[in-house]
């Protein structure tokens, strides 16, 4: 029943009574679940829930339709039903993960995924080397869906910009399978079955063809067609008879310069079944990417550190009210992949007004930034009132951490530091020991990269 509110007066009818229109766009808040329970009513219930082109498509388009073109995905062939159950999955991806383990991959372990018109893009994220804010951003990992639901994943080694037809025909992309475990860790891997159809030589055959019409669109993926199965008189046939159709296709294939034809595949497959197989990368999603109102310091960060390049850390609570901050660095130089940077048990801010001691200490230290921020607030006076310290936390380094003599030492320089919160929420952090702070920036805002530039590509 639907309750409709005139004044001093309600009026109740039931909801089937309602435009079909109405009835779509109520129905498009609920869940999936919701969905089937509502179908079970009645048999108009049941119809208007397997409206695809009209409820899935609400739905689909109330959840991700600002994000991305949903009618894109799959060349607009797969039903919105199906499109919510995968975008539903892939959604959990959108954000920052971590490579975890040494792999071997010679690459910045910082990922950031993001939505595209009809794909998701996964790009490595890594701070410039000169000096500024900028973070270079190197797309490698395109994810979609091919017309027939099928997943359609591919990683570029090289990390280029566009994804074209001709990239992809070239072989030089690698097909992969996402693998999720849970909602924390993924993980991509060589779809090797792959490797044969996408060639030429499988192409030729019926296995269908990548079109990326430029993006990661595809027709039909992985599936033998009719030419095989008219040579075999049968669509099912075990992998020995295939092959042995196959071969048996390729020897009776007369047409003009076959031979030059044939030489040059067999040079490709020669070198692409020499290449070295991918090996699978493990990715930990970073959680808790954004500072809080109770948390106003978590989050991913970047600061211009003490030799002038650019690092990003990770600031994040435990359980029991600690604040632990870390590098996110490259987990295959030792200490660096994720070595901590400061640490506190004790999440208690110091108000103002502060006394004349922690004003000095504060004074007389020397703001770690880019030249080109220097030289903007050397010229905008506002910049000191906007970054002006609002809060200041005890916090202390992690020498007493990884070096347990330095505990109790009657020095406090060696270990014990500062956090001052400023007014717009950033935050910078120093050790008494030395004489800088690092002023600390937002990494993304609002689900974008800032200061985002991609790589140059040679």
């Amino acid at each position: 029943m639907a309750n409709l509110h005139v004044p001093n007066e309600l009026i109740s009818f039931p909801f089937s009574d309602l435009p079909e229109d109405v009835q779509v766009c109520i129905l498009s808040f609920l869940t999936p679940s919701e969905i089937a329970s509502f179908a079970c009513t009645s048999k108009r219930s049941s119809s208007l829930c397997q409206n695809d082109g009209e409820l899935w498509f609400s739905m689909c388009d109330r959840r991700w339709g600002s994000s991305t073109q949903i009618d894109k995905w799959g060349n607009g062939k797969i039903t919105y039903k199906q499109l919510y159950k995968t975008l539903a999955e892939y959604e959990n991806l959108i954000g920052f993960w971590r490579r975890s383990g040494n792999t071997g991959v010679n690459s910045p372990p910082l990922v950031f995924f993001e939505w595209g018109p009809s794909f998701i893009t996964g790009s490595r994220v890594s701070p410039s080397k000169a000096g500024s804010y900028r973070v270079m951003k190197a797309p490698f990992l395109w994810i979609s869906v091919a017309s027939n639901g099928e997943p359609v994943n591919f990683l570029d080694p090289e990390c280029r910009f566009e994804l074209s037809d001709d990239l992809i025909n070239s072989g030089d992309l690698i097909r992969v399978n996402i693998g999720f475990m849970g909602k924390s860790h993924v993980v991509v891997e060589e779809h090797l079955s792959f490797a044969y159809s996408n060639s030429p030589m499988g192409r030729n055959i019926g296995f269908g063809r990548v079109s990326s019409l430029g993006n990661v669109v595809g027709e039909e993926y992985g599936v033998v067609e009719d030419v095989v199965g008219a040579q075999s008189g049968s669509l099912g046939t075990s992998p020995d008879r295939l092959m042995s159709e196959i071969y048996q296709y390729f020897a009776n294939r007369t047409n003009p310069g076959g031979d030059r034809a044939s030489r040059k595949q067999r040079k490709r497959e020669k070198e692409r079944q020499g290449r070295r197989k991918w090996e699978p990368e493990h990715f930990v999603k970073i959680v808790n990417c954004s500072p809080t109102a109770l948390r106003p310091l978590q989050g991913l960060w970047k600061g211009i550190c003490d030799d002038m390049n650019l690092d990003f850390y990770l600031v994040a609570y435990d359980d029991i009210g600690g604040i632990a901050c870390r590098r996110v660095g490259d987990s295959s130089t030792p200490f660096s992949g994720y070595s901590p940077v400061f640490w506190t048990s004790n999440t208690k801010f110091i108000e103002s007004p502060f006394s004349f001691e922690e004003e000095n200490l504060y004074d007389s230290r020397k703001h770690l930034r880019s030249l080109a921020a220097a030289d903007h607030i050397q010229r905008q006076t506002s910049w000191t009132e906007n970054e002006a310290v609002s809060r200041i936390l005890y916090i202390n380094s992690s020498y007493d951490l990884v070096l347990p003599d330095l505990v109790g030492t009657s020095n406090p320089r060696h270990v014990e530091g500062r956090i001052w919160q400023y007014r717009d929420g950033t935050f910078g952090f120093g050790f008494i020991r030395d004489n800088y702070i690092i002023d600390l920036k937002h990494i993304a805002q609002n689900g974008c990269l800032l200061d985002s530039a991609k790589l140059c590509s040679d």
